[in-house]
């Protein structure tokens, strides 16, 4: 005889647990009046109409549990028929599904109610820029992921460069899901250090997580040359020229030499300055200033012009 659902086998309709945890199915006969209630069963459907007996009890034989699958891990909190509510330790991903109580009653049959188990799982969420190159392609430059959560995350980005994203899910063996974020766009020095946020969402977490990110971008340097006031007169002292590289990563060599080859004998170099000790017409020259990166290198000239007495 098949079992009809009923209003007098009370049951929760859905409870939520997370892997390793435990859960707490309640179960209840009420208003059993004249019925007599003989025997309950639990069963376990995780796929529909694939049903499997996991507990059972019985008022003068007591309480078996017939599966395998949750052997050692299924008990009965009290173990009466009139509360046969059932304990699931050591959960697994593979638990969840719906959990059929059915009790075997006189003279109206088999009745039964059912609660369905979501098994949650906070995913491991994770976030890395990725240094690129600056270049004329477009590149992967910040990269985002929610690892085996359930349900499937959500991933968004919060940014105000110029590009665009692409996602990716895999469903992995324990019924969670992987999901993946990639941010792309052509990478120029101006985006190098600019902020992007990688955001995940999912049910089992109180707020979305952010994961604030800096671009990295490397290119060679490029080189300006500072101090330099068009005033450089005869007999001027202690005039100083600065040379500036804007580079990532940062410069490793900084070089100053004239354009005619040797620096006039008047000229000292202190790292990336330059201090003309006095102006004379050995100075009346172009300098220039050449910075290194591992990337390449880049340079800048300045003409001097020496104003006469």
């Amino acid at each position: 005889m098949s079992a009809v659902w009923s209003q007098r086998v009370r049951v929760e309709p859905e409870v939520t647990a997370s892997p390793n945890g435990s859960v707490n199915l309640r179960c209840e006969f009420t208003n059993s009046g004249s019925t007599k209630l003989t025997q309950v069963s639990w069963m376990f459907e995780r796929v529909e109409g694939d049903r499997h007996n996991i507990a059972v009890f019985h008022p003068q034989y007591g309480a078996s549990f017939p599966n395998k699958d949750f052997d050692g891990r299924v008990s009965f909190t009290q173990g009466s028929l009139e509360n046969p509510s059932i304990r699931i330790d050591k959960l697994r991903m593979a638990d969840a599904g719906r959990y059929i109580c059915e009790y075997a009653t006189y003279p109206s049959g088999n009745e039964q109610g059912t609660t369905t188990l979501i098994m949650l799982a906070k995913p491991r969420n994770s976030a890395i820029a990725i240094p690129v190159q600056a270049g004329s392609s477009e590149v992967v430059v910040a990269r985002c992921e929610a690892a085996q959560g359930k349900p499937e995350a959500t991933i968004s980005w919060i940014t105000t460069i110029a590009g665009h994203y692409n996602h990716t899910s895999v469903p992995e063996r324990d019924g969670t899901v992987t999901v993946k974020s990639e941010y792309l766009m052509i990478p120029t020095p101006a985006e190098n250090g600019k902020e992007i946020t990688c955001m995940v969402n999912q049910r089992t977490q109180i707020e979305p997580k952010a994961f604030p990110l800096k671009l990295v971008v490397e290119y060679p340097p490029t080189v300006t040359i500072e101090g330099y006031d068009n005033n450089w007169y005869m007999g001027r002292t202690n005039a100083v020229l600065t040379c500036q590289a804007d580079a990532n990563p940062a410069p490793t060599d900084v070089t100053w030499r004239a354009a005619s080859g040797q620096l006039p004998p008047s000229v000292q170099v202190d790292q990336n300055r330059l201090l003309v000790r006095k102006v004379d017409e050995t100075v009346n020259t172009t300098f220039v200033c050449e910075v290194k990166n591992s990337l390449g290198s880049g340079k800048k000239e300045l003409a001097a012009t020496i104003i006469g007495e």
